[in-house]
């Protein structure tokens, strides 16, 4: 298996100190607090710890609440809320030096049949149309800071492909919508809960950033502060993350220094797999955190 992405599934298998607690790691990317998809798919991967196997994640509602400090390891205690015949709720807090810096509430179900109907996938070009997306380009990275540079030029352990391009260099105000295919770059396990925890770590890249498409040359012309407060994703049926699957993205409002983002994920046949939501920071030369 591919380097990064052996890395990525050791940050998903938390250290179990307890019935109900769980220890992580996190990974220095770069950035200056943890990634929040990684919290989010630890928290993910936490609950699965303290749930029946028969049942599989459908649903979960997290909200970010401190930065998270990559050296020092993460806490996970699951608060087993409810187990019913049908649905299994549990609530996840993630803790660091003594301070709350994530919840999340989970719900899980038996697999039931029922009816079904979808919207239909948008009409792009195939990933193989399309080269693979680079973060900046290598003008632009080799003029940014050294710790800035290693978060962008680190090996990533998904590639992405994007239908709309934006030119970093040359900002340009674009539409608030974004079509990416994406997959694991290698291949992994068939294991249903790991690529439902994988989907959870990977639905933080790019979501927030289309609200910020429609104000990119007054984002890129000075100091600008961007985060996760939420992250909801309701889980529809059974994906693998290490074949091509189509995010389609909009941001249908930003306001009060917040962006709203959403997203419908598709498999390659036109399945819809999940559904995403998130809101996030949008601050342009004010205070860093709030």
């Amino acid at each position: 298996m591919h380097p990064s992405l052996a890395e990525l599934l050791r940050l998903l298998e938390l250290e179990r100190l307890e019935i109900n607690l769980f220890r992580g790691v996190s990974r220095d990317i770069g950035s200056p607090q943890v990634f929040g998809g990684q919290v989010l798919g630890q928290g993910l991967r936490a609950a699965y710890g303290t749930v029946e196997p028969d049942r599989v994640a459908h649903s979960l509602h997290a909200y970010f609440l401190r930065r998270g400090d990559f050296n020092a390891p993460i806490v996970y205690f699951v608060d087993r809320s409810r187990d019913g015949a049908s649905f299994t709720s549990r609530r996840v807090t993630a803790i660091q030096h003594g301070e709350q810096i994530f919840h999340m509430s989970a719900s899980f179900q038996v697999s039931q049949p029922g009816v079904e109907h979808q919207i239909a996938m948008p009409d792009v070009p195939p990933p193989e149309s399309l080269r693979e997306s680079d973060p900046v380009p290598k003008a632009a990275l080799e003029a940014m800071p050294e710790k800035t540079r290693r978060l962008y030029a680190s090996a990533r352990p998904f590639e992405f492909r994007m239908v709309e391009r934006a030119d970093p260099t040359h900002p340009v105000n674009m539409p608030p919508l974004q079509h990416i295919w994406m997959r694991a770059i290698d291949r992994l396990p068939d294991d249903d809960v790991l690529h439902r925890c994988l989907l959870a770590y990977v639905s933080d890249f790019y979501l927030l950033t289309t609200a910020t498409l429609p104000h990119l040359e007054q984002l890129m012309s000075g100091k600008r502060f961007l985060a996760s407060i939420d992250h909801a994703m309701w889980l529809h049926w059974p994906m693998r993350v290490d074949e091509w699957y189509l995010c389609s993205y909009d941001s249908p409002n930003a306001a009060g220094s917040r962006g709203f983002s959403r997203g419908s994920i598709f498999t390659r046949d036109g399945r819809l797999v999940a559904s995403t939501a998130q809101e996030g920071l949008v601050r342009i030369g004010g205070a860093a955190a709030g």
